[in-house]
């Protein structure tokens, strides 16, 4: 898909999550509104090698959203590549829907439960190695919140991954500078991140804006270093495309209210 029309994705991904979201009530607007271009330079990029119609091939690459209460705007892909149906996210998080508020691998297209913060990676270098023991040539991609690196886990799986010189698996920290209460730098500071991983034995990119799908599709497309697990980390806006909860800590929970949600549609439909 150009990237044009992939900027006009993301534009609807944002819409109809925020639709969705509304209607129930509930969800984590600000880190899914954060991931938006990474996941659709991901899907419709042609990075994640998978076939929309057979969900369950063993040679497909595998996704771990690991952060997961930020699906909103995951499930709206997956409505659209048609893995689940546009009435699942109708009834997104209500009794009986397939939809939960954590991602869930009784929903097509997601591989493993995630919403316990920290374990994402840990799987995905799992998955990674079982592949490069079974000859498989797949990949496994990470997608990792700052907030969640803060978890000691995380960097367990990251010396692991160097360790097994995992280079088919690829990590991407949505870098919105924000947990779920306080901006990361003021809780527990995780610079430098880059050196950091670097430090770690991974082969470590920056996106400069986590929102350009050229930028993030530049650095997707690089060879893997041999020999190494890489490390993207895209700089971001949390609650990006609402004015008023952009780079906010209140956007992780909080949801419009009153003549907020005009306001939030109108910007969102720009």
């Amino acid at each position: 898909m150009h990237s044009d029309l992939m900027k006009t994705k993301a534009k609807y991904i944002r819409k109809r999550a925020f639709e969705m979201v509304m209607r129930a009530g509930k969800g984590h607007l600000g880190g899914s509104l954060s991931s938006t271009e990474i996941l659709v330079a991901l899907y419709y990029g042609g990075i994640l090698t998978f076939d929309k119609n057979r969900p369950e091939d063993p040679d497909r690459d595998r996704f771990i959203m690991s952060k997961g209460h930020s699906n909103n705007t995951l499930y709206v892909i997956l409505a659209d590549l048609g893995l689940v149906g546009t009435n699942d996210l109708d009834c997104y998080t209500q009794d009986n829907g397939l939809l939960g508020g954590h991602c869930d691998n009784n929903v097509p297209g997601i591989e493993i439960v995630t919403g316990s913060l920290g374990h994402g990676l840990s799987v995905g270098a799992g998955i990674a190695w079982g592949a490069k023991l079974n000859n498989k040539r797949y990949k496994t991609y990470v997608v990792l919140g700052d907030g969640e690196s803060q978890e000691g886990s995380v960097w367990e799986a990251a010396m692991f991954a160097a360790h097994h010189k995992l280079d088919n698996l690829v990590a991407i920290t949505d870098r919105n500078r924000l947990g779920s209460e306080e901006f990361t730098e003021q809780n527990a500071s995780l610079e430098p991140l880059f050196d950091k991983w670097h430090a770690f034995g991974w082969d470590t990119h920056t996106v400069a804006d986590g929102h350009s799908v050229e930028q993030l599709l530049e650095v997707f497309r690089k060879g893997t270093a041999t020999g190494r697990p890489r490390m993207i980390i895209a700089n971001t806006v949390k609650g990006k495309g609402i004015s008023f909860l952009e780079n906010t800590p209140q956007s992780h929970h909080t949801l419009p209210k009153g003549d907020q949600i005009e306001i939030a549609l109108k910007e969102l439909s720009q």
